[in-house]
């Protein structure tokens, strides 16, 4: 896994199935809590698992009933120095233990124009795909709002983990503790390897829940980074 050195933090993408590693994942921590939950009720209609037909997977979530967004870098190969193509891009809706409500296909998808994967910590700001589907995936009622960023909410981060990868599994006690010089949303959720394109939901001020960015970085201990979302 790629790594960009300053500020200890690491790209969330995931690998194929794996066993839990024998070390500790980065963004956990020895205070890491974490649960299930279920993706088939709101706010977590919202949530697919992104995997590739090469075995990279990701986390993502819809914005629109045919769009979704994830992580930009899930979707470049390393190897080849290209992005993957849409056609090997899958979504897993609801998924959970081989189980899943609705599949879909990528039909294209867009890569935030300041993203660079050579240089991930300089422009993990703008760490964003934006998926085009062949079909509906949610309802319109289904769909979280974007909300604002407020330093001390409380914050949930939930996605398809390397260590839990076939629930969706995540932090829903956590908050949210700044925004750093490159306008990254710093939290203390805890999440890993896989989470990548997962929403960092922030409760808002009327007591509801809004999307307020894409998560994308970790740090060494739990927590990490989110990348706004477009204006």
């Amino acid at each position: 896994m790629r790594r960009a050195a300053a500020l200890l933090m690491v790209c969330l993408s995931g690998g194929g199935a794996m066993a839990a590693p024998a070390v500790a994942l980065p963004g956990l921590g020895p205070d890491s809590h974490r649960s299930v939950v279920d993706v088939n009720v709101a706010p977590w209609r919202i949530l697919g698992r992104v995997q590739t037909a090469l075995g990279g997977r990701c986390t993502g979530f819809a914005v629109a009933p045919t769009v979704m967004v994830t992580a930009a870098h899930c979707l470049w190969l390393p190897a080849t120095r290209h992005y993957i193509q849409p056609g090997d891009v899958h979504v897993l809706m609801g998924y959970v233990m081989g189980q899943y409500r609705l599949h879909a296909q990528v039909t294209h998808f867009v890569i935030a124009p300041g993203y660079d994967p050579d240089n991930e910590g300089g422009t993990a700001s703008e760490d964003r795909a934006t998926l085009i589907l062949d079909r509906p995936v949610v309802t319109s009622g289904d769909l979280v709002p974007y909300g604002e960023v407020q330093m001390g909410a409380s914050a949930m981060l939930v996605g398809y983990p390397q260590d839990r990868a076939e629930v969706p599994y995540g932090d829903t006690a956590c908050q949210i503790n700044g925004l750093a010089v490159n306008r990254l949303i710093h939290h203390d959720c805890s999440a890993t390897h896989g989470d990548s394109g997962g929403p960092l939901l922030v409760r808002q001020s009327d007591g509801t829940w809004g999307i307020v960015g894409i998560d994308v970085l970790a740090t060494a201990e739990r927590g990490g980074f989110a990348a706004p979302l477009p204006h």
